[in-house]
């Protein structure tokens, strides 16, 4: 299990976490009991074969799938404790998501796209027009703004779902396979600008990744084996 010095309530804490899926014989246990403490600013790589549970595992942190057992605590707050209509605006407040597709929406622009989440809510008193813009210069996208996703590269359109993900401020920024579409180039772009600017934001960085070259760069590496985190060197 990876600790650190910091209180469960500075960002996310997993205990005993289980997650089977009915059969018609035994139930098929995917997540046998993880456990995990991340502080914000904390960035971890969780590498394993493919069917390992990885994005089980990233789908329930991010409170898309529901556990069969354990907890989930994000700044010390239960979401599986909410109803469905409060847990919904706790994961877009709390939870950025980054996938190995953008999805991006066509018919909008690159600025359009990165305050999609605060059409539904927005940090009090942010100012989401501004950050989206800071963001989207962060991530060298300041002279796109008005471009379509058809007219960006295929970094570029990542890094745009990199801006997304972050208008909010999230506790947690979780990433599947962020890199896996791209050549090598733009994925040392996209690694460099998820790295730089999780760690300046103060999110929990979580990137679930085949990439050793990719999770290499994570200065907490743990690897999925048997339905159980296992520290990775």
């Amino acid at each position: 299990m990876a600790t650190t010095d910091s209180t469960e309530t500075s960002g996310l804490s997993v205990r005993d976490l289980t997650r089977e899926y009915p059969t018609r014989g035994e139930p098929l246990r995917v997540l046998r009991g993880v456990s995990l403490d991340l502080a914000r600013g904390d960035a971890l790589a969780i590498m394993g074969p493919s069917g390992s549970g990885k994005s089980t595992l990233l789908h329930i942190l991010g409170t898309l799938d529901r556990p069969t057992g354990g907890c989930v605590t994000i700044n010390g707050r239960d979401p599986f404790a909410l109803p469905e209509p409060e847990l919904a605006a706790f994961r877009n407040r709390e939870v950025g998501f980054v996938f190995q597709d953008h999805y991006l929406l066509p018919q909008c622009s690159v600025l359009e796209n990165a305050l999609i989440p605060t059409v539904v809510a927005t940090r009090a008193g942010a100012d989401p027009e501004t950050r989206a813009r800071q963001l989207l210069g962060r991530v060298g996208l300041s002279e796109r703004l008005a471009h379509r996703p058809a007219e960006l590269s295929g970094g570029e359109r990542q890094r745009v779902a990199v801006a997304r993900a972050l208008i909010n401020r999230p506790t947690l920024l979780l990433c599947d396979e962020p890199t896996g579409n791209l050549d090598r180039k733009s994925a040392q772009a996209v690694g460099d600008v998820l790295l730089e600017i999780a760690r300046a934001e103060q999110a929990v960085l979580i990137i679930v990744t085949h990439s050793g070259e990719l999770a290499a760069r994570l200065p907490k590496r743990m690897e999925l084996v048997d339905g159980k985190l296992e520290e990775k060197a």
